[in-house]
C-alpha cells in the first residue's frame, strides 16, 4: 500500500487547492487591443481621469475602461500600447473643415471673407479643381488632421466622392456634404444637378463604417431659396444632416436682412432649414433670438476661433451658446486664407482665450470646456454622440495616445489646462480610429507621408 509522509500529504493537499481555485476563477477575455498609460481621459458622464488606466477594444468598439491593473486581469490582447507619460483622450473633432483646400494653403492671406472668397477662391476653384486635384488635397489634410490627433471631421467641398475616397484611405472617419451653389460649381453647372451628385453621392455611403454622407448648401447669400429648400429636402429624404456656413459676417447680417428683414438664421428657419439634424459653422453674428432659435431647433455649432480672427469677422458668443444648450464644437475651416492648418489643439487654446478677452472673465470658457467642444460636445453637434467622443464601453475605438514628457509638457498640476494652454499637436504618438490602429509612434501607417 502506497503511503504519503505528512509533508506528502499537506503538499498534494495543497496542489489540490491550487487546481481547485483556478478551475474556479473567471478565464481572461480576448480582446484585439489594450491601450494603457499614466493617465485616461475618459470624458464620461462623470468626466473620470484615471490614473494608470486602460483601454480594452475588440473589433471596432471600446469593451472596457478601468485601472489597468484591474482590466489585464480580465482581458489578454496579443497587440498592447503602454505609456506611462502620456494620456489617452477621445479622438479630436474637426467640426468644419475643407480639407481639399490645403492645396490652396497660403494663396490668399490677410483678406475679407467677401474679397477672399470672390476675386481668388471661387475663380481658382473653377479652373483647378477636379477630382484629382480634391484627391490629393484630402489626402494632404487627412495626414495632418491624422497626425495631429483629429479622428472625425465634417468637410463641405465639390467631388466628395473624391474626399469619401481619401478619408477612407486614410482611415479617418467623415461626416461630408456636396457643397450647393446656386451657381456653377467645379462638379455641377447649376444647383439641381449638385443635387443629383449629391444623391448619388448619399445612396453610395450611406451605411458606410467611416463615411457619414450630408448635403451642404454653401451659405444663405450663395443659395436661392429653391437650392436651399432642395437641400433639406434631399437630406430628410435621405436621414443625412445637412451642414452649412450661417451667420458668419456683419455682411452676411446685412445681406439678409435686406433679403428677408431677418437675421440670417431667422431666415433659415423661415425657409424650414432647421427641420432636421443641422451642422452651422460660425454663427459669430446671432443675437438673443437667435440663439433661441438654434437651441429650440437643436441645431449644432462649429466654432472657428482661428477662422473668425484671420478674416476678423468676429467673436461668436460660445459661452451663451453653450448656456442656451446648443452644442458648439471646434472647426479649423480653411486651410487656405481663413485658416493655414488644421490644429485642434490650437483650436482648443483660441477658443478659451477669446472668450475670456471678448467677454472680460477670465472664468469663461475653462479649460474643460474646451476639451468638451474637441471631444464629447463635437460629437453631440455632429448628432454622433452616441458613438463618438468619449471613452466609454460600447462607443467606437476612436481614441489618440498624447506624450506628457516634452519641456512643454511638465510639471502637470492640471490635465485639462495642460490640453489646453500646454500641449501640442506634436505631442500626439498614437492614434485609432474604429479599432484600426493608423498613427504609431507619429507615423502615419495608411499614408506615406514622404
Amino acid at each position: 500500500m502506497l503511503r504519503f509522509s505528512k509533508t506528502g500529504r499537506l503538499l498534494c493537499f495543497a496542489l489540490a487547492v491550487l487546481l481547485l481555485l483556478s478551475s474556479c476563477s473567471t478565464p481572461r477575455q480576448d480582446a484585439d487591443w489594450i491601450w494603457s498609460a499614466g493617465f485616461v481621459l475618459t470624458m464620461d458622464p462623470s468626466r473620470r481621469i484615471l490614473e494608470d488606466g486602460a483601454v480594452v477594444v475588440r473589433g471596432e468598439r471600446i469593451i472596457a475602461v478601468g485601472r489597468r491593473a484591474d482590466l489585464e486581469r480580465s482581458y489578454r490582447a496579443a497587440r498592447r500600447i503602454h505609456v506611462s507619460e502620456a494620456v489617452i483622450a477621445p479622438g479630436l473633432i474637426n467640426a468644419h473643415t475643407h480639407a481639399a483646400m490645403s492645396l490652396l494653403r497660403g494663396l490668399a492671406d490677410d483678406l475679407a471673407l467677401q474679397d477672399w472668397l470672390e476675386k481668388y477662391i471661387f475663380p481658382v476653384e473653377a479652373k483647378f479643381v477636379s477630382p484629382d486635384f480634391v484627391r490629393a488635397g484630402t489626402r494632404l489634410a487627412c495626414l495632418e488632421m491624422a497626425l495631429g490627433g483629429v479622428t472625425t471631421f465634417a468637410d463641405m467641398y465639390y467631388y466628395e466622392d473624391a474626399v469619401a475616397e481619401a478619408t477612407r484611405e486614410c482611415g479617418l472617419r467623415g461626416v461630408l456634404g456636396e457643397t450647393i451653389l446656386n451657381f456653377p460649381a467645379p462638379d455641377a453647372p447649376d444647383f439641381q444637378r449638385a443635387l443629383d451628385y449629391t444623391e448619388r453621392f448619399i445612396r453610395r455611403y450611406r451605411g458606410d463604417p467611416l463615411i457619414v454622407p450630408a448635403v451642404a448648401p454653401h451659405a444663405l447669400y450663395t443659395n436661392s431659396e429653391e437650392s436651399l429648400r432642395g437641400s433639406r429636402a434631399l437630406a430628410n429624404r435621405y436621414g443625412v444632416p445637412l451642414l452649412t456656413h450661417l451667420a458668419e459676417t456683419r455682411q452676411e447680417w446685412d445681406q439678409a436682412m435686406a433679403r428677408f428683414g431677418k437675421s440670417p438664421v431667422a431666415a433659415f428657419e423661415q425657409l424650414g432649414l432647421f427641420e432636421g439634424p443641422t451642422l452651422a459653422a460660425h454663427c459669430v453674428w446671432v443675437d438673443e433670438v437667435d440663439l433661441r432659435i438654434l437651441s429650440r431647433r437643436g441645431v449644432g455649432v462649429a466654432h472657428c476661433p482661428s477662422s473668425n480672427m484671420k478674416l476678423a469677422s468676429g467673436v461668436a458668443p460660445v459661452t451663451k451658446m453653450l448656456a442656451a444648450g446648443i452644442p458648439v464644437g471646434l472647426g479649423t475651416d480653411g486651410p487656405a486664407g481663413s485658416n493655414n492648418d488644421f490644429n485642434l489643439f490650437e483650436e482648443m487654446d483660441l477658443a478659451a482665450k477669446l472668450q475670456k478677452v471678448s467677454t472680460g472673465d477670465p472664468r469663461a470658457l475653462p479649460a474643460i470646456q474646451a476639451v468638451e467642444m474637441a471631444t464629447l460636445t463635437g460629437a453631440r453637434a455632429l448628432g454622433m454622440d452616441s458613438e463618438i467622443g468619449s471613452l466609454e464601453p460600447g462607443k467606437r475605438a476612436d481614441m489618440i495616445l498624447i506624450r506628457l514628457d516634452a519641456a512643454h509638457a511638465v510639471p502637470l498640476f492640471n490635465l485639462y489646462s495642460q490640453l489646453v494652454y500646454a500641449l501640442k499637436s506634436s505631442d500626439v504618438e498614437h492614434v485609432m480610429v474604429n479599432g484600426r490602429l493608423i498613427v504609431h509612434s507619429g507615423r502615419m501607417l495608411t499614408l506615406n507621408s514622404r
